[in-house]
């Protein structure tokens, strides 16, 4: 159904509804899911098309950009019970809200300034009938720069369609043509000027959307851009921003032995898991952590959410893109903390890989999943035996270390370390330095230099080494 055949959409709906943190994964971001739903409401000109140019102001670096599952009203609703409220909705349609987290305390909560920049929602031109579709298995992605960045379905909403409308029309008439937005998956990725996003929604057409740069400056009166510690708060949730593609690029170059190096030149000496190893060497694994904990299990104490999911697979299901699953089973190794098919499961959700201190079940059945899986080895027993799943996205002790939300997992062959979160950006880029110049070495050996003023360098091999390279980077000092 097109917009322009059946007019679905209005060009200026009289409402623009959004939904605060209604997925279960971007409200575990956040510390949980809500009690009720919270909606701003955004200007109508922040709406347009598909294949739209959207401006990034200028001053602003964490631009946000969310999918989301757009719902146009289709007939008048006013006081409708959930039983009713399907009927009112008349289309679906994917969309995308682009949120300036740099202006969003300016608003005290409004979302105006941060969230209704004029052209900052593209909507699709192409909607599902309602009553067409399979609303629990409609599937919403999105892609920036063809890389996966959120993959969500309707099912992981906290309130669903039905729950929506009842709610919103107890208190306002919705109006056709009135459009809400269903709220963001977890895992927003902030996006530059050139980048180019790519959102679907299952039996729609894809919504695609390019970034540029504001030719204007922001100007004044008003809030400048701030982006400190609760505007990154406000982004990205107490587990921190996804890792940045140039980092992860660069951790995947070098070996885990130089990472590990990396972070004793900055003081970090327990960043080594042990006692783990990978169901598959060739599969580098590098992710974001987010974080399980679990218990010595109670047998009168079992928690199960409403869906019926324990705490292990509800945070499975609320893995992003480029996490990886970190599981504290307290290095027990008396049953298996994971079974292939919720490896599966996370695979499917993007995730970037899984470390359990403790044992898998069925080691052998995880050798053909493409994703990078450490554990203790093999045991029969599943996890209910020995550990209760107790809370995700705390700090947890996995292998020894300390591992925090956010924090980067960098592992091959050789080893599984971790690097705090606010390192990984520096510890990346010297590593890759490092091995540059540890081949350097390795060249002018096997040419027949001694050692002697070579390892390490001395003065006269460093100027060697950058005209070599086209480094102006000084060498380090090495033992």
């Amino acid at each position: 159904m097109s917009a322009a055949a059946d007019g679905p959409l209005v060009p200026r709906p009289g409402k623009v509804i959004a939904v605060r943190l209604n997925h279960r994964g971007r409200a575990a971001e956040f510390g949980g899911a809500p009690a009720h739903p919270a909606y701003y409401l955004k200007p109508a000109t922040s709406l347009t098309g598909d294949d739209a140019v959207v401006l990034r102001p200028q001053g602003c670096v964490a631009f946000g950009a969310a999918a989301q599952i757009g719902l146009v009203i289709g007939r008048p609703a006013r006081r409708v019970t959930e039983a009713e409220a399907l009927d009112h909705i008349g289309w679906l349609t994917p969309a995308l809200e682009l949120t300036v987290f740099d202006l969003h305390a300016a608003d005290e909560g409004s979302s105006l300034r941060s969230n209704g920049s004029d052209g900052s929602t593209p909507i699709g031109q192409s909607f599902v009938d309602i009553r067409a579709a399979d609303i629990p298995g409609l599937e919403l992605t999105c892609h920036v720069n063809g890389e996966l960045a959120q993959r969500a379905t309707a099912a992981e909403l906290i309130f669903d369609f039905a729950y929506l409308v009842a709610d919103l029309s107890r208190t306002l008439t919705l109006e056709p043509g009135d459009l809400i937005l269903t709220g963001a998956p977890a895992g927003v990725p902030l996006v530059e000027p050139g980048d180019r996003i790519e959102v679907t929604l299952t039996g729609c057409p894809p919504l695609r959307t390019r970034i540029d740069q504001d030719p204007e400056p922001l100007g004044v009166p008003g809030a400048q851009p701030v982006f400190g510690h609760r505007e990154r708060l406000a982004a990205h949730g107490p587990g921190g921003p996804p890792l940045a593609a140039e980092t992860a690029a660069r951790f995947r170059e070098v070996r885990t032995a130089t990472v590990a190096a990396q972070l004793r030149q900055h003081g970090v000496g327990n960043h080594l898991i042990t006692g783990v190893r990978p169901t598959r060497a060739d599969l580098r694994l590098v992710g974001v952590a987010r974080t399980l904990r679990c218990l010595p299990l109670r047998e009168d104490i079992w928690r199960l959410d409403a869906t019926g999911l324990d705490h292990r697979a509800r945070t499975v299901e609320q893995l992003a893109p480029g996490e990886v699953l970190v599981i504290d089973a307290r290095q027990d190794p008396g049953a298996g903390t994971l079974e292939d098919i919720l490896a599966l499961r996370a695979h499917h959700r993007g995730a970037a890989g899984i470390v359990t201190d403790g044992p898998v079940v069925d080691p052998d059945s995880f050798a053909g999943l493409p994703l990078p899986v450490y554990h203790r080895g093999g045991h029969p027993a599943e996890l209910e035996t020995r550990h209760l799943p107790w809370e995700s996205q705390v700090a947890v002790a996995c292998g020894g270390v300390l591992v925090r939300p956010g924090d980067v997992l960098v592992g091959d062959a050789e080893g599984l370390v971790v690097v705090p979160a606010e390192l990984a950006a520096e510890v990346a880029r010297e590593a890759v330095e490092r091995e540059a110049r540890e081949e350097f070495v390795r060249e002018q050996v096997g040419d027949g230099a001694g050692l002697a003023g070579l390892y390490p360098m001395n003065t006269v091999w460093a100027g060697r080494f950058r005209a070599a390279s086209g480094s102006g980077v000084a060498p380090e000092g090495r033992g």
